[in-house]
């Protein structure tokens, strides 16, 4: 087993409670990703396990056990200040809803467990002595860089469509090829994919865009035919096609929509995020990078473009502009502009609103403060304008608005 684990804490720490377990008379594994990922000797950041003792049964083991989904049968259990997902061994009647069983059985049976995974190398047990409990051939499909659904790929795609973009998304996290039958049968039912929420959607496809072969991913996609059954993108494919000899790990679902948005701009922010179901955070993240991308366009490098854009966005922005215009641009260049920005937020600023207002007593506040301002603070970023109380009111007497 190798050794190349960021995490070994809290591998061992996971022995323990499967040892607990044990030591109470009952039987328990590492299953699904973390076994994957030690295979594969990748940093472990989560474990899950699974046993046959019922939920009611580990919540008289341990102290600190919390039900986030007991109807599946699967609590939290806080061990030593880490937390571990446990689930009792089940089987799953029919997804009516494509979406949940219609019933969960808790069984006695490890193997039976197993079966009801989506792919063979999430499909693989661990003891706590390393040992591989694999009856679908995981490792060797680990060993091939192959992604093939558990039993029959039908019945796993019916049982749950959400499964045909997770395939697609292992790809894109770890470069492997998806075997052909299970392929085949992904463009056979992508259809189904209009019966998910979508939520889970965008949180797969979210994902999908954060890993290193995310290019595979995403070609995968196109070829399948599945981007017919996207929002938006099934009307305008050809965002999707137009990124993707450039695309690389996105950091943020925001650079996605702004992605999407730069490539058909008759499509506004607010329907992509309409669509997908996302957050205002990212609609807000999305405008910055729309707006910092357009004024980079008009002007390069600019200290006003660096100052509208979110600290935060730096490097996103960095990935949207070598995606789009294959154009490097470094985290030290923006640094820089921004280090010898005069102001670098609004409060910095040497005057504000009420000062504006007082200028012109006389004259009804409204949308002009607000433009003056956005002047004012344009005209000090360019080093036209110290940013000095008295200065910046004598300059704007000059600038004032004409009375009505």
């Amino acid at each position: 087993m190798g050794e190349l684990i960021l995490n070994k804490d809290l591998l061992n720490l996971g022995k323990e409670v499967i040892s607990i377990l044990k030591d109470k008379g009952y039987e328990a594994y590492f299953v699904g990703g973390c076994v994957r990922d030690l295979l594969l000797e990748m940093e472990i950041t989560d474990i899950d396990l699974t046993t046959n003792a019922k939920p009611e049964e580990i919540n008289k083991i341990f102290e600190q056990v919390i039900p986030i989904g007991i109807e599946h049968g699967t609590v939290l259990v806080r061990y030593k200040k880490e937390s571990f997902e446990i689930t009792t061994y089940r089987t799953e009647g029919t997804y009516s809803d494509k979406r949940h069983p219609d019933y969960v059985q808790f069984i006695m049976s490890i193997e039976e467990d197993l079966k009801r995974r989506d792919f063979t190398i999430n499909a693989m047990a661990m003891d706590e002595k390393e040992r591989l409990l694999d009856p679908f051939k995981g490792r060797e499909d680990i060993n091939r860089k192959i992604i093939r659904a558990v039993g029959n790929p039908k019945d796993r795609f019916l049982e749950d469509p959400l499964r045909i973009i997770r395939a697609i998304r292992f790809s894109s996290q770890l470069g492997f090829s998806i075997e052909q039958e299970t392929l085949q049968q992904m463009i056979e039912l992508k259809g189904d994919i209009a019966s998910l929420a979508q939520e889970r959607i965008t949180e797969e496809i979210r994902r999908l865009f954060l890993h290193k072969y995310v290019a595979k991913g995403v070609r995968y996609i196109l070829n399948t035919g599945i981007d017919n059954h996207l929002p938006i993108i099934k009307e305008y494919p050809y965002v999707l096609r137009d990124i993707v000899d450039r695309i690389k790990p996105i950091k943020e679902f925001s650079d996605l929509i702004s992605l999407f948005h730069i490539k058909e701009k008759k499509i506004p922010i607010s329907k992509w995020i309409k669509e997908w179901k996302c957050s205002k955070e990212t609609r807000k993240n999305a405008e910055a990078l729309v707006l910092a991308y357009e004024e980079y366009m008009q002007n390069g490098l600019h200290p006003v473009m660096i100052y509208k854009l979110p600290v935060h966005l730096f490097n996103n922005f960095i990935d949207i502009v070598y995606i789009l215009q294959g154009t490097l641009i470094s985290i030290e260049e923006i640094e820089s502009f921004y280090k010898e920005l005069p102001v670098k937020n609004a409060r910095q600023l040497a005057v504000n609103g009420s000062d504006i207002i007082q200028l012109l007593p006389d004259k009804k506040p409204g949308r002009w403060v607000q433009q003056l301002l956005e002047e004012i603070t344009r005209q000090v970023l360019l080093k036209k304008l110290s940013n000095d109380k008295e200065v910046i009111k004598e300059w704007a007497k000059c600038h004032l608005p004409k009375e009505n």
